[in-house]
């Protein structure tokens, strides 16, 4: 009998040592988990929406610019200082 209690014994210590060993690495391993999705996820940070963009220009101011740009081209002709292909290549790019 004494042979048998000192091997129940024995297996009770290992068993406890085994215990003991198995909840500590849990444990540590449970914080260091904790720890990184700490460092590794901050908090989302989103970038405010780009601003709507600016509406379009009525259809009659356009055209009036448009036709206030050929004016001035057709007296920079009148007065020489540009010349018939300049001027249309800058027409075609007014109306284009």
């Amino acid at each position: 009998m004494p042979g048998l209690l000192r091997g129940v014994a024995r297996t009770a210590v290992v068993a406890g040592t085994a215990t003991a060993v198995s909840n500590r690495v849990s444990r540590r391993q449970a914080g260091r988990w904790a720890q990184q999705g700490q460092q590794e996820a901050p908090a989302p940070q989103y970038a405010a929406p780009p601003p709507p963009p600016p509406p379009p220009a009525p259809a009659g101011e356009d055209m009036n610019n448009k036709i206030e740009q050929l004016k001035q081209l057709g007296e920079l002709k009148d007065q020489g200082i540009l010349s018939e292909q300049e001027f249309e290549a800058q027409k075609r790019r007014i109306l284009g």
